[in-house]
Parts: C-alpha cells; sequence; structure tokens
C-alpha cells in the first residue's frame, strides 16, 4: 500500500481542496482515502463531508466519480472542439460547465494532425499551462455541436455567414439555411475540417440592424443568460410580498434623496447629511448612505442567489438591461422609490469639518425617499442656487410644485456642504485623476439613435461618487474590526514592466521618469500636470492608463491603488453587483441583524466567489463596449465616404487604430493604405515612421480622415487617406517593420461613476 502523504486522520475542507488541486490524477473518494491514511471509520466521515463540501459549492464531480474544485476543471472530462484555427490550432471547451465564470478554452494536443473538427467530442486529460490550459485527447466520442452567431450574404449564388466577431476573417458557406435569408442574424452550427469548414442555421434572430439586435447580438456572442427560470420568477413574486420585518431602524422621517441618471432602471443608493450637532465633531456633518437591503430578499442557497450568482452583474446596454436580479426586485421592491417604504441597510457616518471619517455604523432599516431625481437636475437646482444665494429653502408660496423643489433643496443643500468636506479629503489623498469620457447613446422611443456624444461629468456625479466611496471604505473597515470575512475591491500598483515600458515611452517625449521613486497615484497625476495642455497630452494620458492593473474581487486586501485607499469593498449597488451583496450579507452576520447573512459556506468560498464575479464583471464590460460600438458603426454609416476629425488611438507594425473625434468608435488604418513608402514601427514610442518622408503616425495624434467603412454588426470601422492614398490595391505589402525594445501595451480599463 502506498505511504501516505499527509498526516493520518480525517482531513479539513482544505486540505481536501488543496489536494485535489495537486493531485496528478483524478481524485476520487478512494485517493482522497489513501492520501491522508484513513480508517474504515473516518471514510464514513469522509463520504459525509465531501457530500457537505459538494453542497457547499466548494467541490463538484466529474466523470468516474472524481472530484474538482467548483469553477475548475477535471482532470478528466469530456470536451467539445469549438475551434480550429487556420494554422490548424484546435480548441476546445468544457462541455459540461455549470461554474459561475465563462468556460475555459483549452488548446487541443492531437497525436494526428487534422484528426478533429469542429462539434468534435473527445474525452481528455486536462493540465494547466502558464495562462491557460492544455488538453491530451484520450478517446473520441460521438459529436456534438458548435454554434457560431452571424450575417448571411449572398455572393456567387451561394449564401455566406459573416462571423459579428472583428477579428474573424473568414467567412463560412451555409450547407443549410433554414428558413433564414440574406441579410438575417442567425445561429449556426460549425461543421467540418479546414480548409471546408461549412455551417447549418439552427435559429433565425431577425434583422441585425433592428432596435435592440445589437445589444441581442453580444447577448448570443458572450453567452450572458438573460431568461430567468419559472422558478426563480417564482421566487421572486414571492419574497417581493415578504413584510419588511422586525426591528429595523425608523428613518422615514428624514428627507433622504437617490440622485441617478435620468435614464436609471433601478435605485440601489440614497443620501442624507445634516451639520453634526455633538460637540466632539465640530463643524463637522453626519450622513447616511441608505443601500437597498437586497440580503433580506435573497437568501444564501435560494434559486434567486444561485441565478444572482452565475450572472455576477447586471450587464446595461442603451436598449435594455439584463439584470441580476428578476425585475420583481431589481426595479421594484429593492429599488429606492420616492414616497414609498423600502428596506434597507444604512451606513452610517461621521464625516469631520477637514472631510475625514471619524465613526460609522450600520443597521437595517425602512426609509421613505423623499425624492428620485437626475444629476442633472440637482446640480441646476444647486447652480442656480448659487446664482441667486438669496433663495431661502423653505417651502414657496404660489403652489405645490414650487413648494416640493424647494424642500428637494433644502435636502440638496447640506448635502453639497458635507461634499465639499469629503473632497478635500479626497483631493488631498490624491487618487488618480485621468480624464474617462463615456459614451452615451440617446435613443428614440422606436430604438433608433438619436445621437451619439460623451456623457457630461457634473459635481454632483462626484459628489454621488465621494459618497458611495465613503460608505464603502467604511464597510470594510468594519468587517475588518469585526474580523468577519471581506470581499475586497482590489487594484494593485502597476507592475515594474508596466513602469519601465512607461519611462522609456515618456522618454520620447523629453518627460523624465524616475524609477525609484514609490509609486503612488498622485505620481501619475504629477506626470500630466508636468505635460499641462500639449498636442501630445491624450497620448501621455492614454499610456497612464495602459500602464494601470485591472481592478478584481478578492478575501485577501492588496488595497485600491486608484483611489488610494488601503481597505475597499463594493457595498453600495447590491442590486446589480454580486459582490455588495456578499459584503451585505457578512455585515448583516457580524451586526447580528437578523436573516439573509453571510454563510460559513460562503465564507469559505470567497477565493472562488471572487474570481468568478471579476471573470463575469470583464464579461459584462466587454458586451457593453461591443454593443457601444456597434452602435456608434450603425450611426457612422450614413457618414461612410466623408472626411472626419479623427484622434489615432493605438498603434501597431500593421496599421493604426483611429476613434472619430467626439463619438468614439475604433476603426484601421492598415499600414498598407498610408502611402507609396515603407513604414518602420517603433514599439517604444508607438509610432509608424516613414523610411523617406519621415512622416509620423503616434497614438494620439488628431488628423483627418475619410470613413471607408462602418459595419454595425461588428462594430468596426476601416478609414483611408484624405489624399487617396488609401485605395486598396497592394494586398501583398508587408506590415512594418518592428524596432523591437523594451514595453508592452497593456489593455485601456475604467471605472464607473458609482465605485
Amino acid at each position: 500500500m502506498p505511504k501516505p502523504r499527509h498526516q493520518p486522520g480525517l482531513p479539513t475542507r482544505q486540505q481536501i481542496l488543496d489536494f485535489i488541486a495537486t493531485s496528478d490524477v483524478p481524485a476520487g473518494k478512494r485517493e482522497i482515502a489513501r492520501a491522508f491514511g484513513l480508517t474504515a471509520q473516518e471514510k464514513i466521515a469522509l463520504k459525509a463531508l465531501l457530500k457537505d463540501m459538494a453542497d457547499e459549492g466548494l467541490i463538484d464531480s466529474a466523470p468516474g466519480r472524481a472530484f474538482h474544485q467548483m469553477g475548475g476543471l477535471p482532470k478528466v472530462t469530456v470536451l467539445r472542439i469549438a475551434d480550429v484555427g487556420d494554422d490548424g490550432t484546435v480548441w476546445a471547451v468544457p462541455e459540461r460547465w455549470e461554474a459561475d465564470a465563462p468556460a475555459p478554452r483549452l488548446r487541443v494536443r492531437e497525436r494526428k494532425r487534422g484528426a478533429l473538427g469542429v462539434g468534435d467530442r473527445v474525452l481528455a486529460r486536462t493540465e494547466e499551462a502558464g495562462n491557460g490550459w492544455i488538453a491530451h485527447p484520450m478517446k473520441q466520442l460521438a459529436r456534438g455541436e458548435e454554434l457560431v452567431l452571424g450575417v448571411l450574404h449572398q455572393e456567387g449564388g451561394k449564401l455566406w455567414l459573416q462571423g459579428v466577431e472583428k477579428k474573424e476573417r473568414r467567412d463560412f458557406m451555409v450547407s443549410d439555411a433554414g428558413d433564414a435569408g440574406p441579410g438575417d442574424l442567425v445561429l449556426a452550427e460549425k461543421a467540418g475540417r479546414p480548409p471546408r469548414i461549412t455551417v447549418r442555421v439552427t435559429e433565425r434572430l431577425g434583422d441585425p440592424f433592428a432596435p435592440r439586435s445589437f445589444s441581442l447580438i453580444a447577448i448570443h456572442k458572450l453567452g450572458i443568460p438573460d431568461v430567468f427560470s419559472p422558478e426563480t420568477l417564482e421566487e421572486a413574486v414571492r419574497m417581493a410580498k415578504a413584510p419588511l420585518g422586525e426591528g429595523r431602524e425608523d428613518l422615514r422621517h428624514l428627507p433622504i434623496v437617490a440622485i441617478d441618471p435620468a435614464d436609471a432602471r433601478d435605485h440601489d443608493d440614497a443620501v442624507w447629511a445634516a451639520p453634526d450637532d455633538d460637540p466632539a465633531n465640530a463643524g463637522g456633518w453626519k450622513a447616511i448612505v441608505a443601500i437597498a437591503d437586497v440580503s433580506f430578499y435573497v437568501r444564501p442557497g435560494s434559486s434567486l442567489d444561485r441565478e444572482a450568482r452565475r450572472r455576477g452583474n447586471s450587464v446595461y446596454f442603451p436598449d435594455r438591461v439584463v439584470p441580476m436580479l428578476p425585475e420583481e426586485l431589481s426595479a421594484d421592491i429593492c429599488s429606492l422609490k420616492e414616497g414609498v417604504d423600502r428596506a434597507a441597510l444604512a451606513c452610517h457616518l461621521r464625516i469631520s469639518k477637514s472631510g475625514e471619517l471619524k465613526s460609522w455604523r450600520f443597521t437595517r432599516a425602512v426609509v421613505r425617499i423623499a425624492a428620485n431625481i437626475a444629476y442633472e437636475d440637482a446640480q441646476e437646482m444647486i447652480d442656480a442656487h448659487a446664482s441667486s444665494p438669496a433663495l431661502v429653502p423653505l417651502p414657496l408660496a404660489g403652489g405645490e410644485q414650487e413648494s416640493g423643489r424647494a424642500d428637494i433643496l433644502a435636502a440638496l443643500l447640506p448635502l453639497w456642504a458635507c461634499w465639499r468636506a469629503l473632497y478635500k479629503a479626497r483631493e488631498r489623498r490624491a487618487p488618480l485623476d485621468l480624464d474617462l469620457p463615456e459614451r452615451r447613446v440617446v435613443l428614440d422611443e422606436k430604438g433608433r439613435i438619436l445621437s451619439v456624444a460623451p456623457r457630461e461629468r457634473l459635481d454632483a456625479h462626484k459628489l454621488i461618487e465621494d459618497y458611495m466611496i465613503a460608505a464603502n471604505v467604511a464597510a470594510a473597515k468594519t468587517l475588518e474590526a469585526k474580523k468577519a470575512p471581506v470581499m475586497y475591491r482590489v487594484h494593485e500598483p502597476p507592475s515594474r514592466e508596466k513602469l519601465v515600458a512607461l519611462k522609456d515611452y515618456l522618454k520620447t517625449f523629453g518627460v523624465e521618469f524616475a524609477l525609484g521613486q514609490v509609486v503612488r497615484p498622485r505620481t501619475f497625476n504629477h506626470i500630466l500636470d508636468k505635460v499641462g495642455d500639449v498636442d501630445f497630452r491624450p497620448q501621455i494620458m492614454e499610456q497612464v492608463l495602459r500602464t494601470q492593473t485591472q481592478a478584481y474581487y478578492a478575501p485577501a486586501n492588496q488595497g485600491h491603488f486608484g483611489l488610494a485607499l488601503g481597505s475597499y469593498g463594493h457595498f453600495t449597488s447590491p442590486i446589480r453587483r454580486y459582490a455588495d451583496l456578499i459584503v451585505h450579507r457578512a455585515l448583516v452576520h457580524a451586526y447580528d441583524l437578523g436573516p439573509g447573512g453571510l454563510t460559513e459556506g460562503e465564507a469559505g468560498s470567497m477565493e472562488k466567489i471572487g474570481e468568478s464575479i471579476s471573470m463575469l464583471e470583464r464579461r459584462a464590460m466587454e458586451a457593453e463596449r461591443d454593443t457601444i460600438d456597434r452602435y456608434v458603426a450603425a450611426f457612422l454609416s450614413e457618414r461612410v465616404g466623408q472626411v472626419v476629425d479623427a484622434r489615432i488611438t493605438g498603434v501597431t507594425n500593421f496599421g493604426f487604430f483611429a476613434t472619430v473625434e467626439g463619438i468614439g468608435g475604433d476603426g484601421l488604418m492598415p499600414v498598407r493604405d498610408i502611402g507609396g513608402e515603407y513604414f518602420r514601427y517603433d514599439e517604444v514610442g508607438r509610432r509608424l515612421v516613414g523610411e523617406q518622408s519621415g512622416t509620423v503616425f503616434s497614438s494620439g495624434q488628431k488628423l483627418q480622415l475619410r470613413l471607408a467603412e462602418a459595419n454595425p454588426v461588428s462594430g468596426a470601422l476601416r478609414f483611408e487617406m484624405v489624399d487617396g492614398k488609401g485605395a486598396r490595391t497592394e494586398r501583398d505589402v508587408r506590415p512594418a517593420r518592428v524596432i523591437k525594445r523594451r514595453g508592452r501595451p497593456a489593455n485601456i480599463r475604467h471605472q464607473g461613476r458609482k465605485r
């Protein structure tokens, strides 16, 4: 009998998870018992422990009764071939995947090249290699299917499918179109092997240019769940009728207001502030950030909870929202609406006159929102009062409407006064200060595009953001003090590799950047201050953005670099973010506030939950960004052939990408179409340089280009040079020669206004 690899005795949950993760063979009950040297009696206890771990969502079973960590891949599993690249690389996805996170793609190592085609199924051994997964086929099984989303078009008397992916360069010949015809958006099944891969239409989705189709494309492309099960909907209706519960703090007498976008679909946060009458906080403020008490309605382990965790967050499109929770909760009973009683989790803050948080506490409360007001309207009232200080914030003679406006103003004035203190503290903290314009697509009642423009950023936006940040900090610090689990929002400092790349890049503009210093957010702010308002400022800002890391959720605190905060956890949007719901449950449990608190199983799964919701957040961001790109392309399709003002957003060895000023949307200007000379690519400087003329094209540069194509289905644009050099004739021109130096570009990301 093999010698046990661990100390004898029943292992802990963590020891079992560690063994499953590191085992060289599929880990079933027998392998676990052998590794820990268990007795017959302990094997009975092990069976019960494994069942508990499965019920808690820590592990799942795989073929052959082996176990793997929930959300991970079994050592041996069934895979479906999803794609075969032009270079013969075979990619597969798990056939069975019930985790919340998107399914991984595995590179298949074929014993015989060309043996596998799209739709084939294999039993395979899996291994993690670097940042990806590799599959070793063991046995080929009966065929399955792989679906692709695209638009049909006719050419040469045959139907072809053009995929919606920007990077998809192949059109697939249609072997069976069913009832679909040219111009239809369809789902189709791939079949065959290169170079003869065909598709069979399995579902006709309709006109890709019709209102609401652009978001539908993203939903299908990324596999975003958009239909709730009957069980979940029934549970939502039942929970929405539940009484608010006993023991809630009554805050209905306070004029708490919710300030949101004019087109907000839900209202999960509201705020109130007043001068603090405590002598110990002279000149300071007391404030309340009231958040919808979603944890009261969405209990751990319920159908609502499983569906919310599977979605991870709500996904917002110009024409619709795919909510994390059914509308009975998200748009009704959990939405803080004016004039009705609502359950809330209230964060009580005491803020000094210098804007520092002095103390905080959390209660379950009942609130009655005094007003739901749009950012623009709140800002207008504050600005009007500032220009006419004699206006008294009391009920006015002349009607109910005027009286209502005065009451709202009376609530807004102390909110603004308290925020000015918070803002001073923010300036001392010096978080990363980058101007990140957000595009807003305005539709008419029929879903047609009226305009695409940057969203205006007002003081009202900053006010709500700073109150939310204060509440998020208080939530994290409260849980730390109570030694309770925290789901942190982590934003790590930039890596040295990225800082070196930034240093080399800044040097090309004569801007010095010392690597020996301790890098803080204010370090980057100083760079931009030093640069000033020059033509290449957008280029510098873009590179600073590329230097930042991507934020994620985790139970281990690494701080939030961008906000210059040591402890930060999302608390303020539980309607639309599962991370916030977890923090609510932790607070309910820590304060013993009643039902809906964090369970032991959830506390033990925080790392896996964090990984899952981080991936789902990235999926939502991709879906929202792609849909905006499609709307922008549709908006610009009427301007094809026109000369537009553009700015270069990125440069590669095969050309540069540019965006239309004031509107957005990325398009390619291929290097082969720039002109008659040879262009070399300077990787550090992110620029193309003409070898004869010395003409330079670099990131951030403004220029005029002719819009040659605008494809609403893929969201892609293509430009041509205004002087006519962009004629697409020489298709065999090589990409620009690369001058290789240190530094690689990073993905650009930004965060929304409510943190």
